[in-house]
């Protein structure tokens, strides 16, 4: 299926919103758009690469707005990190759950809305655990444990960000797309 000229335009400008949003001092951590992003695309585009391409796009941007506002001395965050690439590879692969996803089914859109962030949450919490950083965190059953409960904060925003955002996009559509049917008819 080919993707038209105005669905292309609205992802992209989805993807720089996210960016920006993301790239917000003082919002909570993990409250971001970037798994609804996900989910909704892998539900609702029928090209798989850029379903998968497009959340992660949005990463990058916004990662590079936060490299340029830490050289600026804006923010202490920077954009450029050691596990950036697998974090993106992850996040890619995340993305897959969206193709489970039934844009016209809420159970199915609230299911994809807690799967994507509690398999990001175990899986890269395990990588930083195994990784260089790990916050220092022994690698002991005791330190992997600690790794999970120092991210319990972003996990809980992530899966409140999810939902919230998986409504509005899929909310969106939905009425986008019956408002469409109805002027047709």
């Amino acid at each position: 299926m080919k993707v038209s000229k105005h669905t292309l335009i609205s992802f992209l400008l989805l993807v720089l919103i996210a960016a920006l949003y993301r790239a917000i001092p003082g919002r909570p951590w993990g409250f971001a758009p970037q798994f609804a992003m996900a989910i909704f695309g892998g539900s609702v585009l029928k090209d798989r690469k850029m379903a998968i391409a497009l959340p992660v796009l949005s990463l990058l941007i916004s990662d590079l707005i936060y490299q340029l506002l830490f050289t600026y001395g804006l923010t202490d965050i920077t954009g450029f990190y050691s596990g950036q690439l697998e974090n993106y590879v992850l996040f890619a692969a995340l993305g897959m759950i969206g193709f489970m996803v039934k844009q016209n089914s809420i159970g199915s859109i609230v299911k994809g809305s807690i799967a994507s962030p509690t398999a990001y949450f175990f899986i890269s919490n395990f990588m930083t655990w195994g990784g260089n950083g790990g916050f220092q965190r022994p690698k002991t059953f005791a330190g992997l444990t600690q790794c999970y409960v120092d991210g319990l904060p972003f996990y809980t925003n992530s899966i409140l960000a999810t939902i919230f955002f998986s409504a509005v996009l899929f909310g969106g559509n939905y009425l986008i797309e019956r408002k469409t049917t109805t002027v047709q008819a």
